[in-house]
């Protein structure tokens, strides 16, 4: 009975993300159903496979614990480098002992991943293993979703690389796609996160315990996959294409990309963006904290004093909320989507501030939130939030992809600038469906 309930409940939240993306369409004659069809077939299948046929389980299972390797791998180069620091109590290490903190978490083990995964990813893309699993997901999408060689390509790059590395794979076709092919490759980058981040979401959230780093590794590898067919039927509801795709559209070329001139000068450069990307990383989530805090004074020592909503806020939520803050607001506006996900009532507010949190400032902020909250909520709200959260869809991005697309395909800035919005309702709608589906399965 119990899940029968959660499968008509994941059903009536597929159904509301996709009449939200009907709603929304420029035109829904043209909507083809058959796409749309195959993509929610596509992900429920994915999801069935990985997390249900033990034999596919065992091989994510497998890639996921590559992760938590090189989790490791990048502890020993930063005990190197920054040696064993001293902290403050809050979280304790089981398996030496000694306690850290969550900010010794985050400066020293999670910014490192993102360094050194950037690193392995820039070695594998110079060895072009990367093009290779690249090129297989592109092959499946194009001929199961009819789509164009490059739409494919890009949604398959994507999962493995960022929003801003993922058109460079594309890049001699970017000023030839059509707006629904631009629209795909964005919306494609908002659905799904970077590889190097990945990584440290493992590790952020994992913490010390190698079960846990192993089990938010698996979880988020699947969300990510995933999400891309997800991207792709939110996209195409959003601005369906209306040209044929002929065969010379579905070629498949990955362009050979400047990463290096030999293998010491890809890591080098691969060292370098990670750099670039761990420091931005940290600089915006002290900035979004402090802000958030100041707001959170605001809200609590004003409004929410003068009123007695601080009271009421802390007695309605059984002391789960500090009072009328930005958290609680944030929770009761997508207390509605956190429900038609699945998550149980009890956890409503508590998943609905983290949705709102990914959407306003980033999915790092709230993934830094959820890792805080974790103990909190059921363990189905648990996964439901990692799989919701698992994507770039922000406002933040919609900037950074009109910079960064725009700045290799000049002639299709304009078209970057119409579909930011759209970019960032279809990125959203992808992790939500993808989260959707995941919740029937637990």
């Amino acid at each position: 009975m119990e899940f029968l309930v959660g499968l008509l409940r994941g059903a009536f939240g597929v159904f509301v993300l996709l009449v939200v993306c009907y709603l929304l369409s420029a035109d829904r004659r043209a909507i083809k159903w058959r796409i749309i069809g195959v993509g929610i077939g596509m992900q429920v299948v994915l999801a069935i496979a990985i997390l249900r046929i033990p034999i596919v389980k065992k091989a994510f299972d497998f890639v996921a614990s590559f992760f938590v390797v090189v989790l490791d791998f990048t502890e020993a180069g930063a005990n190197f480098v920054l040696g064993k620091w001293p902290a403050v109590v809050q979280v304790s290490d089981g398996a030496s002992g000694d306690v850290v903190t969550v900010g010794y978490i985050f400066a020293f083990k999670v910014l490192p991943t993102i360094v050194f995964f950037s690193a392995l990813s820039s070695v594998l893309y110079y060895l072009g293993i990367l093009q290779l699993i690249i090129k297989g997901f592109a092959w499946v999408m194009t001929r199961t979703m009819n789509l164009t060689g490059a739409e494919s390509l890009a949604a398959a790059a994507n999962v493995f690389i960022g929003q801003t590395e993922a058109p460079l794979v594309v890049k001699p076709y970017l000023e030839d796609m059509s707006k629904s092919e631009i629209l795909c490759l964005m919306t494609g980058g908002m659905a799904t996160i970077a590889g190097g981040v990945f990584a440290a979401y493992v590790g952020f959230l994992g913490g010390t315990d190698p079960e846990a780093k192993q089990l938010f590794a698996t979880h988020l590898l699947t969300a990510s996959i995933i999400s891309a067919p997800a991207a792709i039927v939110a996209a195409k509801m959003l601005f369906p294409e209306t040209r044929e795709v002929d065969m010379e559209h579905q070629k498949l070329d990955i362009p050979r990309q400047d990463v290096g001139s030999n293998l010491l000068d890809a890591i080098s450069r691969g060292t370098t963006d990670g750099l670039r990307l761990a420091i931005n990383v940290g600089a915006m989530l002290l900035v979004f904290t402090a802000f958030i805090a100041m707001l959170n004074y605001i809200l609590i020592n004003g409004l929410g004093s003068w009123t007695g909503l601080n009271e009421y806020v802390i007695q309605q939520t059984d002391g789960r909320f500090a009072g009328f803050n930005m958290e609680y607001v944030l929770g009761v506006v997508f207390a509605p989507v956190a429900w038609t996900l699945g998550v149980p009532t009890s956890d409503i507010l508590l998943v609905g501030q983290l949705l709102g949190l990914k959407t306003t400032l980033n999915e790092f902020f709230a993934y830094a939130a959820l890792e805080g909250l974790k103990d909190q909520m059921s363990y189905k709200s648990l996964l439901i939030s990692t799989y919701a959260l698992c994507g770039f869809a922000n406002f933040a991005s919609i900037g950074i992809q009109i910079g960064g697309i725009g700045a290799i395909a000049p002639g299709q800035r304009k078209t970057l600038t119409e579909f930011g919005i759209k970019a960032l309702i279809g990125g959203t709608v992808a992790c939500f469906l993808t989260a959707a589906i995941a919740g029937v399965l637990f």
